[in-house]
């Protein structure tokens, strides 16, 4: 009886033993597993608050092209204080190198055209960005638009400002070609006129000169 006891007593303390040992190193298992865990969590960067790669502090990135730089002048626009209506006197055309000086009306009805140039209503005012359409007769203010030369000066004057443009070229077209009127990206002088110049009576073509806006005051 004795030995029994003996044995049960030695088989109860190798299970104790054996579940002790078991308990340390699970207990030791889930410390390294947490410790890990919290190093990992710790040192880790949500992906919500990541620096992107093209806004650290010392990455380059190519400039806004859409944005203008801060220190270069935006062009002001030729505004008017009242838009002129059909029959008021715009202002005038100035031709330096013809000794020329013009009054603009606007409309180019026969009423206006007596008077002076017309301005195309479907066109903008003088100093405007995109294409300034004025017409004339042939026989009497635009008679010496032929002699008009590639970088000759053309000086608008009107109630928004003080308008140079500089002739660019010339070109005849028939009296229905419409490219004459197409808006333009930047700021033009389109003036029209019927051709020839030393013919009488009616002729269905048109002698075109085009200048663009070389400066504003």
């Amino acid at each position: 009886m004795t030995c029994v006891m003996s044995e049960i007593k030695r088989s109860w303390s190798k299970r104790s033993l054996i579940t002790v040992l078991s308990l340390v190193f699970m207990v030791l298992g889930i410390g390294c597993i947490s410790w890990t865990v919290f190093r990992i969590s710790r040192y880790s960067i949500p992906a919500s608050s990541a620096i992107e790669p093209n806004k650290l502090p010392n990455s380059s990135t190519a400039p806004d092209e859409s944005v203008p730089p801060p220190d270069l002048p935006v062009p002001a626009k030729a505004v008017y204080p009242i838009y002129p209506v059909e029959g008021d006197s715009i202002g005038t055309l100035t031709i330096p190198s013809l000794n020329l000086e013009l009054l603009i009306l606007q409309g180019t009805e026969e009423k206006e055209l007596k008077k002076g140039v017309g301005h195309f209503l479907q066109s903008v005012l003088p100093g405007q960005e995109d294409n300034c359409v004025l017409s004339g007769h042939r026989e009497t203010v635009f008679r010496q638009l032929g002699k008009l030369e590639i970088g000759y000066l053309i000086v608008v004057k009107t109630s928004a400002g003080t308008f140079t443009y500089e002739v660019k070229g010339t070109r005849i077209v028939d009296e229905d070609d419409k490219t004459v009127i197409v808006p333009t990206d930047n700021a033009v002088l389109t003036l029209t006129t019927c051709y020839p110049f030393d013919t009488p009576g009616y002729f269905p073509y048109r002698y075109i000169v085009s200048a663009t806006l070389v400066e504003s005051q």
